[in-house]
């Protein structure tokens, strides 16, 4: 049968046309596949779930620890839920469930490597050693080993402790430190080792050491939760570089880092950060209603300015 030019026509630009639809349809089946494929890790993870599971301290104060109602609050878990925030966008979801996973010392870093969970929330050191098994994000935090004092005593800087009686607690880094400074600045100090901090700190209460050596974050903690904190200074000369603390993540997970990274940076060169520091660090924190009175350091305002996950020390000067 013969068709009529014009039908041949009309039947060739249909074909033309589904032909189009298809080719288009492959192509939107391929892009999406792509989509897909390009989420690995972690995200692949969070986004298969519609979960993301944060560790946390139950006594690091003011980083993370348990409220009255057994829930952990603190510096790092407002950091780690602004990451969640972040996380949520990126991936589009509607939802995502915040899962709770209590970690301590000995455990945060398997239950890191093992999947269990997905950041670490605390006060955890980012140094060289701890990123051989593990990842971290910009710092937070910058700790150093200073010393706290009597306002009486009218102490000025670390030469001024020389020859009187100072106590750092036994078999830490911090009495280690004094002692090599004793020896380095010819200080002539009567170094004391006390078996606790408690101990330590109730030494320069009760005036039998004139100054206590220790981590400058858990002094503040002692003379927040003393008789007479307004009585006390925490020194601004440290016996140490500072040392940087970093919301922990697994290793060798790029796509996963790429957004906690750009989720706290932009966090803390918005001035949100400070005003999150602030909250935990110079207002009154629960349960009890402590304030921990350390307004921010000048390397970690430099710190926030410019955000670096390094863990080493030099880079924070």
């Amino acid at each position: 049968m013969c068709l009529h030019p014009a039908a041949s026509s009309e039947r060739g630009e249909k074909v033309k046309h589904f032909r189009h639809i298809g080719l288009a349809l492959v192509a939107t089946f391929a892009v999406s596949q792509a989509g897909a494929e390009e989420l690995t890790g972690t995200l692949k993870n969070i986004k298969d779930t519609g979960a993301i599971t944060l560790g946390f301290r139950d006594s690091s104060i003011p980083f993370s620890y348990l409220d009255d109602n057994q829930k952990p609050v603190g510096f790092a878990m407002d950091i780690c839920y602004k990451i969640v925030d972040a996380v949520k966008k990126e991936l589009k979801l509607d939802k995502l469930e915040v899962k709770l996973n209590p970690v301590t010392s000995a455990t945060r870093i398997p239950l890191m490597a093992n999947g269990t969970i997905d950041l670490e929330c605390g006060s955890t050191t980012n140094n060289a050693e701890r990123q051989k098994q593990v990842a971290f994000t910009n710092t937070h935090y910058l700790t150093a080993s200073r010393y706290v004092f009597k306002k009486s005593s009218g102490l000025k800087s670390i030469d001024d402790l020389k020859g009187k009686t100072v106590v750092s607690t036994a078999g830490t880094t911090n009495i280690k430190q004094l002692t090599e400074a004793n020896v380095s600045k010819g200080l002539g100090a009567n170094i004391i080792p006390a078996k606790d901090h408690a101990e330590a700190f109730l030494m320069v209460e009760t005036d039998r050491a004139v100054a206590f050596v220790m981590d400058d974050i858990l002094l503040a903690s002692l003379v927040a939760g003393s008789k007479s904190p307004d009585d006390y200074v925490i020194s601004k000369d440290a016996f140490s570089k500072p040392e940087p603390y970093g919301i922990m993540l697994r290793k060798d997970d790029a796509p996963f880092k790429k957004v906690v990274d750009a989720a706290t940076a932009a966090l803390y060169t918005s001035g949100e950060g400070q005003k999150i520091y602030d909250k935990w660090f110079t207002q009154k924190i629960p349960p009890k209603g402590l304030n921990l009175n350390t307004p921010i350091s000048d390397e970690l305002k430099h710190e926030f300015a410019k955000p670096t996950d390094s863990p080493n020390p030099d880079d924070y000067k």
